[in-house]
Parts: C-alpha cells; sequence; structure tokens
C-alpha cells in the first residue's frame, strides 16, 4: 500500500514539475534554478497533503471533543494564512533565497578549514547509523534546541515583540501553530538548519524531521481537551501546550513562562519549567485584557497589521 501511495506521490511530483514549474522558470529566465525548484515542488506537494490530513483529521475531533465551546470561529481565518504559507513551501522558498549566499561562503569557509560535521548517527556504528535511530537521534536534539530557541522567545524583549505574535490567539486551533511572526521564522528556521547541518544531517533528512514535528505541533495546538494520561510526560500533550499558551502562565513568573518544550515535556521537568496542570486555562496575552486586568494591547487581525505590529514592538514595546 505504502509503495502504491509513494509511486503515485512520484508521478504527481514529477508532471507538476515538468508541465508546470519548469516552462514557467524557462519563461521568467529563472533556468538556473531548476535544479532546486524539483525538491521546492516536492515540498509544496508533500505540504498539501500534511494540510489535508490535518484538516480531515483534526478539523471534525475539534467539532466533537472541544476544549473550549466558541460561538463562531472569527479570528481563526488569519492562522489558515499563516499554515498554507508555512506548510506550502513559500515561506521555505524565502528563507531558501534570503540564506543561500550566506549558506554557500559559510560552506566555503568551513570547507578551507577542514570542518567535518559531528555527524551524531556515527557515534556507534551499527546501531546510531540504522535510519530509524538516527531520525530519533536527531529529531530529539532538534527538540532540545528548540526548547531553548523557545524561552529566548520569551525572555529576550525584541524577540518577545515578535513571538507574542503567536500567544495573541484567543481561539487556538491546529491552525494555530504556523502563526509566527516572519522575522521570528526566519531567525528560528536559519538556526536549526545551521546546527542541523553541523551535527550531520543530510538535507531530506531535515525535511523529514521539520515535517514530522509540525505534524505534532499541530495537534498539540488543536483545540482539544486531551492529557495523554501518563504518556503526557513523554509527548507534548495539547491541555500540557495550552498551559504555556494560557494567560497568566504563558508569558509570566521566575522563568518567563512554562511548558516551553515542543515535543517532549522531558526537557521542561529537567530545568524545572514543566507545570502539568489539566484545567482547559482561556489563551492569549494578560496585556490584550482590558483594563484593570490588562492594557487593552491590540495585536492586530489581517496579516499585514500583525507583521507591521511586531516590527513596530521590537524598537518601541508600547506601540
Amino acid at each position: 500500500m505504502f509503495e502504491i501511495l509513494q509511486r503515485a506521490f512520484d508521478a504527481v511530483h514529477s508532471w507538476l514539475f515538468e508541465t508546470v514549474v519548469q516552462p514557467l522558470l524557462y519563461a521568467v529566465g529563472a533556468a538556473h534554478w531548476l535544479e532546486e525548484a524539483y525538491p521546492a515542488t516536492e515540498w509544496f506537494l508533500l505540504g498539501i497533503v500534511q494540510v489535508v490530513l490535518l484538516y480531515a483529521v483534526l478539523r471534525p475531533l475539534e467539532a466533537l471533543y472541544p476544549a473550549e465551546q466558541w460561538s463562531d470561529r472569527r479570528g481563526t481565518g488569519v492562522d489558515i494564512i499563516y499554515t498554507l504559507l508555512h506548510r506550502l513551501g513559500a515561506f521555505s522558498l524565502l528563507v531558501f533565497v534570503l540564506l543561500r549566499p550566506l549558506a554557500e561562503s559559510a560552506t566555503a569557509w568551513l570547507r578551507a578549514r577542514e570542518f567535518t560535521p559531528l555527524n551524531l548517527d556515527a557515534v556507534w556504528p551499527g546501531v546510531t547509523d540504522v535510519p530509524i535511530v538516527s531520525f530519533v537521534i536527531y529529531l530529539v536534539v532538534l527538540d532540545l534546541l528548540d526548547y531553548w530557541l523557545h524561552r529566548g522567545q520569551h525572555r529576550l524583549r525584541w524577540w518577545w515583540a515578535l513571538h507574542a505574535l503567536h500567544h495573541s490567539q484567543r481561539k487556538m486551533s491546529f491552525w494555530t501553530d504556523s502563526r509566527n511572526h516572519l522575522l521570528d521564522s526566519l531567525i528560528i528556521d536559519a538556526v536549526k538548519a545551521a546546527v542541523a547541518l553541523a551535527i550531520g544531517v543530510e538535507p531530506a533528512q531535515f525535511v523529514g524531521l521539520l515535517i514530522a514535528a509540525r505534524v505534532v505541533q499541530s495537534l498539540h495546538h488543536a483545540n482539544l481537551p486531551w492529557t495523554y494520561g501518563p504518556l503526557g510526560y513523554v509527548l507534548v500533550s495539547p491541555v500540557f501546550h495550552r498551559v504555556h499558551h494560557a494567560i497568566g502562565f504563558g508569558h509570566e513568573g521566575r522563568r518567563y513562562g512554562c511548558n516551553f518544550a515542543v515535543l517532549f515535556p522531558l526537557w521542561d521537568i529537567v530545568f524545572g519549567t514543566a507545570e502539568f496542570r489539566s484545567a482547559i486555562e482561556p489563551t492569549g496575552i494578560r496585556d490584550q485584557l482590558p483594563p484593570p486586568q490588562g492594557s487593552g494591547h491590540d495585536y492586530g487581525e489581517g496579516f499585514w497589521r500583525q507583521q507591521w505590529l511586531g516590527l513596530r514592538r521590537m524598537v518601541d514595546p508600547a506601540a
């Protein structure tokens, strides 16, 4: 069954590239991008598959088992734009175009100094180089990196100005995962890509790691009251992550919030930031609340307004 699906996907991939992407690149004089466009087309198709499956599975679950009851879903539509932008490859293409010259220069500099990636999968030959084992190792290492990057997003004032966009959603759903300022995403993706290259992750494997992480993140942003029971100490659950987004918890306290782990709560447990509450807390940021609870801060309703506000608040937090 898997082989049949793989062949069908490969056929669609080749057809789309040969009949649409390749002629378009030739028409606009961008034939030098052909080599990069082929995997980009695959990324686009994988994104379509992700979005369709997430909607087909998680949307009905949210309707059947909602953590919060909403009278309508107004305000969640902009998150769909973020999801399509990130999952269908448009943002990844932007990152590639912006970082390609820097990456080529860095690669040349490292080669001149005979730098060799760490290659974690070669630590224990015969064990760590088994594909599934190496995949899990890299997933865990990159998740630890995600944990500390996430702590930085909450601790550094200028970074929080960007990341606050993600936390400003009062109706959190499976679409909310991709609700990020573009500059914030650019920083995160650039750091993760650099670390992945340094520890020996192959490009194709990196794509798989990103897809696996993003699918799980969509699940734990979903409007679902699931804690996973004992499994919730192993894998981030919707309720565990909801506490991170909760007003009064997600960005406050001695450690500037709690439950920063992206996939594995282990990091929050080890570093003292875990908060295993089972109550369904309202999500958002305290200063969104009207006075006297908050300042009634506006985080924008449309995509471009949200992007502009994030940039303004990097410079002026009161904006």
